[in-house]
C-alpha cells in the first residue's frame, strides 16, 4: 500500500518512521525507536503481540499503540488518496483512554437447571461433575427418573426471576419432591407454592418464554431440541465458577437524576429504553444494576442531565478522540470527512472483509470503534460536525440491537438542529447504515456525496458533562450558519427547550423551584419572584407534574439567543405586609387564596380570626397570646346529659301535660 509520509506528518504530528516490513526485516528500526524512550504508535494491528513481546525483551516499560491503517485505509481503490485518513487514524489511536472501571462478580458453581422432558436430566449428567445442580421440572411431561442421581430432581413453575450471575433468586409455585415409588415416569408428592431458590447460574431448558434478557450472564437458555445449542451452553455453563471482572458500563450520579421529586414522575427516558431490566425507578432517582446493565448505553445517550454517563470510555475521552482524528485530518490536507462509528463485533469483520474481498474504504470515510454505537450521544454527533466532519454515519446490525431506539432519537435530534439552521442537504449529514454485507456497506459510502462546510473546523476542547460538549457544539455549528436562527423547534423529549409559564395562574406557591433538578427555575429570595433560566431546562416535566396551578407547560426547542443564558423573570408581585409588624411575607395573591380557602371553616367564623391570617408568622403567636384570640377555640359545645337527665325531663313534660 502507498505512503504519503508527508501528510501523515502533517497530520499525526510526532517523528514519522517508515518501513516496508518492520515486523520481520526490519525489526531493528522498532527497536531502535524503543530505545529513544518515547511512547510509540506501530501502524499495524495484525503484528501487535510479536511488537509486545519484542519491547518485552528489551526491558522497556512504554506504552504502545498499534493502529490499523492497513483494512481500515491502505487496502483501498482510494489508497493513493488515504494520507490524511492515515494520518486521522494514528492521531486518533494516539489519544489516551481512562482506565475501565469493573464491577466484581463471583460464582461457586451452583446452578439450577429449568426443563421440561429428560433433556434437562441428560445435561445434568454431562455437568454433575463440574456443577453443583439442582434439576427442576415443570412436569408437563413424563420424564423417567434415572435409577441413580447425584442430583436433586424436583418439581416446579418459576413465578418471578431476579439477580445475576452468582447472585439469582427465584420464587417456585407447585414446588414437590418425587415419590419413591416413581417407576415409569416421576411421580410428585404434595406440592406448596412460593419456595425460593438461590444459585449461581440458570440453566433453562424449558422451552418456555425467557426469564431475563439475552444479555443477562449467568443465565443460559437454549432450545431443549437444539443439540448443538445444548452443547454450546453446556460449554459455557462449565466456564463459570471462579471470580469475574464485568465492566462497569454507566457511571451514575442520583443528584442529577430528573425521574422523580415528592412523588412525581418526570423524566422517564433511560426507563423506556432499558432493554434489560437493569434500570429501576426510585423515590427520587432511577437506581441501575452495574451486575445487569449489557452496556448498550442507551440510558446515557439521551439523559438529558448527565446523571448517567457511558464510563467505556468517557464521552469527554471519546469526543476528544473524535476531535483528534478530524482535525488531523484537515491538517493533513483531508476534505469532505465522513466519521463511521462502528464497534468490534459487527463492525470490524465487516471493513476487513471490505479491505480484502472489495474495494475498501473511501478516503474521505474515517473508521472510528466505540465500544457501543448505541451510546452515541448528541454531543459527540454535534461536536464531530463542528469539528470539521462533513457527514456522521453510524453502522449497525441489518437487525437492530437492542437500545437502538434511542440511538435513531438522537438522529432525528441532530436532524432537527441542522435543519433549523439550515445547515442540512438533501441527504442526510447523519444517518445510520444498517447492514451486514460489507460490500453494501461499501457501496452506500462511495455513493455519498460531497458534504463538507464552507466554514474552518472548531478547535473548542471537549470539556465537561455530554451536555456541556454538546452546548460547545451546536454553538459551534450556529456560528457555521451565519448566526442567524434564533430559535430551533426541536422534536419531542428533546433535551433542550422552555417551559412556559401561565403566568394569570401563578400563585408563585414555588413548587417548580424545589423539583427543578438543574435551577431552570429560581426564587428570587428577596421578593416574590419566580425566574426561568432556558439553558439549564432539560424539559424532564417535574415542574408541570408538581405545579399545583397546572400552569407550566413544555415547549422542546434550541434557543440561541442571549436571554437563554440569563434568567427570566416569569411571575412576580408585590409582598404582602404583615397588619401588626409591617414586615413583608407571602404575596397578596397568596394570602386572598388561603382567607378564600379557609373563611367556611368553623375555627374562622370569627372575622377577627381571620385576620390573624394577614399577620406573620412571629405576630400570629403574639395575637392569639396577648389579643384575646384563641386559635383553638370553637362554637360552645352544648352541655353533657345523662340518661337520669332524659327521664327527668320526660317526667316534667308529662307532669306539665297533666
Amino acid at each position: 500500500m502507498p505512503l504519503d509520509a508527508n501528510a501523515i506528518a502533517r497530520g499525526c504530528g510526532g517523528a514519522l518512521r517508515t518501513a516496508e516490513q518492520l515486523c520481520l526485516g526490519q525489526m531493528e528500526r522498532f527497536t531502535a525507536a524503543l530505545a529513544e524512550g518515547r511512547p510509540i504508535t506501530v501502524a499495524c494491528t495484525a503484528q501487535a503481540p510479536l511488537f509486545r513481546e519484542a519491547a518485552e525483551d528489551a526491558g522497556s516499560d512504554l506504552p504502545l499503540i498499534f493502529a490499523n491503517v492497513r483494512e481500515h485505509a491502505g487496502w483501498s481503490r482510494d489508497a493513493k488518496r488515504a494520507g490524511p485518513k492515515m494520518a486521522a487514524i494514528l492521531a486518533a489511536a494516539a489519544e489516551p483512554m481512562p482506565t475501565v472501571p469493573l464491577t466484581p462478580l463471583t460464582s461457586e458453581g451452583v446452578a439450577l437447571i429449568l426443563g421440561r422432558d429428560a433433556a434437562a436430566l441428560d445435561l445434568a449428567e454431562t455437568l454433575k461433575d463440574r456443577l453443583d445442580l439442582t434439576v427442576l421440572l415443570t412436569g408437563a411431561e413424563p420424564v423417567p427418573p434415572r435409577p441413580t442421581t447425584e442430583y436433586p430432581v424436583l418439581r416446579g413453575r418459576v413465578r418471578t426471576a431476579t439477580g445475576w450471575l452468582g447472585n439469582f433468586e427465584l420464587a417456585v409455585d407447585g414446588y414437590a419432591m418425587p415419590r419413591p415409588s416413581s417407576r415409569d415416569a416421576y411421580a410428585w408428592g404434595p406440592a406448596r407454592n412460593g419456595a425460593r431458590s438461590r444459585c449461581d447460574i440458570v440453566i433453562d431448558l424449558s422451552g418456555e418464554a425467557p426469564l431475563f434478557h439475552e444479555t443477562r450472564q449467568g443465565y443460559l437458555r437454549a432450545d431443549p431440541g437444539d443439540a448443538a445449542a445444548v452443547a454450546r451452553i453446556a460449554r459455557e455453563a462449565g466456564e463459570l465458577i471462579g471470580s469475574f471482572d464485568k465492566p462497569r458500563f454507566i457511571a451514575f450520579e442520583a443528584g442529577l437524576c430528573a425521574h422523580s421529586r415528592n412523588r412525581r414522575t418526570g423524566c422517564t427516558r433511560c426507563l423506556d429504553l432499558c432493554p434489560t431490566g437493569a434500570i429501576t425507578p426510585g423515590k427520587d432517582s432511577v437506581a441501575i444494576s452495574a451486575e445487569i446493565c449489557a452496556g448498550c448505553g442507551a440510558c446515557a445517550a439521551v439523559c438529558p442531565t448527565g446523571a448517567a454517563q457511558y464510563a467505556l470510555p468517557p464521552s469527554d475521552a471519546m469526543a476528544g478522540r473524535i476531535r483528534r482524528m478530524l482535525l488531523a485530518y484537515t491538517e493533513a490536507g483531508g476534505r469532505d470527512a465522513v466519521l463511521l462509528l462502528h464497534d468490534a463485533a459487527h463492525g470490524e469483520p465487516l471493513l476487513d472483509a471490505l479491505a480484502r474481498h472489495g474495494d475498501g474504504l473511501p478516503a474521505t470515510v474515517l473508521p472510528l470503534r466505540v465500544n457501543e454505537v448505541t451510546a452515541v450521544d448528541l454531543g459527540l454527533i454535534v461536536g464531530a460536525l463542528a469539528w470539521g466532519a462533513g457527514a456522521v454515519r453510524l453502522l449497525l446490525p441489518a437487525k437492530r440491537p437492542h437500545g437502538s431506539d434511542g440511538l435513531f432519537r438522537t438522529i432525528d435530534y441532530a436532524a432537527a438542529a441542522l435543519g433549523g439552521l439550515g445547515l442540512a442537504q438533501a441527504v442526510p449529514r447523519v444517518a445510520a447504515i444498517e447492514t451486514d454485507d460489507p460490500f453494501t456497506l461499501g457501496e452506500t459510502l462511495s455513493a455519498l456525496p460531497r458534504m463538507g462546510y464552507a466554514h474552518a473546523p472548531e478547535s473548542f476542547l471537549p470539556m465537561g458533562a455530554p451536555r456541556e460538549i454538546l452546548r460547545a457544539g451546536l454553538s459551534a455549528l450556529h456560528r457555521a450558519s451565519g448566526g442567524n436562527a434564533t430559535t430551533v423547534p426541536m422534536p419531542a423529549q428533546a433535551p433542550f427547550g422552555v417551559a412556559r409559564v401561565a403566568a394569570d395562574g401563578c400563585t408563585l406557591c414555588l413548587a417548580c423551584t424545589s423539583v427543578c433538578p438543574t435551577g431552570a427555575f429560581s426564587a428570587n429570595p428577596e421578593a416574590p419572584q419566580l425566574r426561568f433560566l432556558e439553558d439549564a431546562c432539560v424539559q424532564c416535566g417535574l415542574c408541570a407534574a408538581t405545579c399545583p396551578e397546572s400552569v407550566i407547560t413544555l415547549e422542546p426547542r434550541l434557543n440561541f439567543t442571549p436571554e437563554a443564558r440569563q434568567p427570566v423573570v416569569v411571575k412576580e408581585e408585590a409582598p404582602f405586609h404583615c397588619l401588626r409588624c409591617q414586615k413583608p411575607f407571602g404575596t397578596a395573591s397568596s394570602i386572598a387564596k388561603v382567607k378564600a380557602k379557609l373563611a367556611a371553616h368553623w375555627m374562622f367564623a370569627d372575622p377577627a380570626r381571620l385576620r390573624v391570617l394577614e399577620m406573620c408568622e412571629d405576630c400570629r403567636v403574639i395575637e392569639a397570646t396577648e389579643g384575646g384570640i384563641d386559635p383553638y377555640a370553637g362554637p360552645t359545645r352544648p352541655t353533657a346529659k345523662t340518661t337520669e337527665d332524659w327521664q327527668r325531663e320526660a317526667e316534667r313534660a308529662k307532669r306539665s301535660d297533666a
